[in-house]
């Protein structure tokens, strides 16, 4: 008597960490950088260079990234831009986790402060979060059929599940140029960007992956001529690729997550010789984990005709879809300038969506964070620029019916529409659509089947069941 049995493939969370680190360093400028006056802008990014698993331990070895965006010494309050990195190397204390297993990484900048000490002389101060979760693949070993040459009976069980197809890491590049148009004046030099995607999507293909999305893109530059005048130039770019994914197929369910690099813009000449032209590559480090939704025919009991059978069991773990929800949900909020600002003209704003906390609850899922924003204007009382930088916190509960503590899910959002107009010359209103996306998988335990054994029917156990045995399948 022989058990057919297949393997299905389920992820399971083997072992989690996170850690807080603060970074601090104080950066001089250089010396082809004018003096400064006052800070404007400031971003930064962080870029790892390596995750290094040990037992018990995960090292980070990376750099904080940064740029800072100021006002000259100058007479004519000029902008200029500089940028620069703090190295870090962390150790997370993991325990269960060993080397040789697959960590992903996953980090937020908290808070970025970025201080004059004086005119050549900046501190830089960041709040840095590290999560650090093992993932593994476990293999359920499900008897799906039974050989034998005995004559017996059993039953079987039909589940719909998701298992897990693949599990890898890849990068998607998108290599773009952005013309300045006509009415603009050529470009002297580049003095700060801001690049960033919004509203990527993912869908399986065979054996590959589409992508979309939108890449925003802001750009602020010196212009030729004798004035060298300050230029702003800000555009949307479509768009769309796929990446090479061997197994992948129509209909399964990407859960795939990314993180936006940016590498240097520049400036380039036009066909004509001009430096019209900025170029730009945008790579997007993907983790990709894909499911399969399939239905899984298991044998649950065998019984006896002509010998005794008896079934050993043990407990399994599954999971299925439960739902694909999305939401959409608008902020406002009014800002003012600081004293002595007075607004001419918004040149720019960016917002960064930061998720603080979600769990499940009656029919949803509550999501609570902050909008970070940044807002980019020119200050007419001193002919110069300032910036106006706050937060907008939010609560949201993302509609899910019937969704319970025994289900687990995936979120991501975004900013997908902000809208920044002027009141009146010291107060901004700020709107904002955020949307959530998320897919619900319940998850539960079932008892199959392991081992079957066969033995002689006993005598005197026969000899004390009834005369007549009914069988109901």
């Amino acid at each position: 008597m022989e058990l057919m049995k297949r393997n299905i493939h389920m992820d399971c969370q083997k072992c989690k960490a996170s850690t807080q680190i603060t970074m601090e360093g104080d950066i001089n400028i250089s010396d082809s950088r004018p003096d400064a006056h006052k800070l404007i802008m400031d971003k930064g990014n962080l870029d790892i260079e390596e995750v290094k698993v040990s037992d018990d331990h995960v090292n980070v070895k990376g750099k904080l990234c940064f740029q800072v965006l100021y006002l000259t010494e100058e007479e004519k309050r000029d902008m200029a831009g500089m940028d620069g990195n703090i190295p870090f190397e962390e150790q997370i204390y993991m325990e269960g986790v060993r080397s040789g297993d697959d960590v992903l990484l996953e980090w937020d900048i908290e808070d970025l402060t970025v201080g004059l000490i004086n005119s050549r002389k900046l501190s830089v101060q960041a709040l840095v979060m590290l999560c650090a979760t093992c993932e593994e693949l476990c293999d359920e070993e499900t008897a799906v059929d039974l050989s034998c040459d005995e004559p017996v009976e059993y039953r079987k069980k039909t589940l719909d599940i998701a298992a897990m197809v693949m599990r890898k890491k890849d990068i998607f590049r998108v290599k773009e140029e952005v013309e300045i148009p006509g009415s603009f004046p050529n470009i002297f030099s580049l003095i700060w960007w801001d690049i960033s995607p919004v509203n990527v999507e993912f869908k399986m293909l065979a054996d590959k992956i589409a992508v979309q999305g939108e890449i925003k893109a802001f750009f602020l530059y010196r212009g030729e001529g004798e004035e060298e005048r300050i230029c702003h130039y800000e555009t949307t770019l479509p768009f769309s690729g796929s990446v090479d994914c061997m197994g992948a197929e129509e209909g399964m369910i990407p859960e795939i997550r990314y993180v936006a690099e940016v590498k240097e813009a520049q400036a380039r000449p036009d066909f004509d010789g001009e430096e019209r032209v900025i170029t730009f590559e945008l790579c997007l480090n993907l983790d990709i984990c894909a499911y399969e939704e399939e239905q899984l025919s298991l044998l649950s009991d065998v019984y006896g005709v002509v010998k005794e059978i008896s079934v050993s069991e043990r407990e399994a773990n599954f999971r299925k879809l439960f739902a694909k929800c999305s939401g959409k949900t608008k902020i406002s909020e009014h800002f003012k300038v600081e004293e002595g600002a007075k607004i001419g003209k918004i040149l720019h704003s960016s917002a960064k969506l930061q998720i603080s906390d979600k769990e499940i609850v009656e029919n949803g899922i509550e999501i609570s964070g902050a909008i970070h924003l940044h807002v980019l204007y020119e200050n007419m009382a001193e002919e110069s620029y300032g910036m106006i930088k706050e937060s907008i916190p939010f609560d949201y509960v993302l509609e899910a019916d019937g969704i319970s503590e025994h289900c687990v899910f995936t979120l991501s959002g975004d900013v997908e529409q902000m809208a920044v107009s002027v009141i009146d010359s010291d107060e901004i209103d700020v709107k904002c659509v955020l949307f959530f996306r998320t897919n619900i998988y319940r998850k539960w335990t079932e008892k199959i089947v392991e081992q079957v054994t066969a033995t002689e029917l006993d005598g005197e156990k026969m000899s004390a069941l009834p005369g007549i045995a009914v069988y109901i399948p």
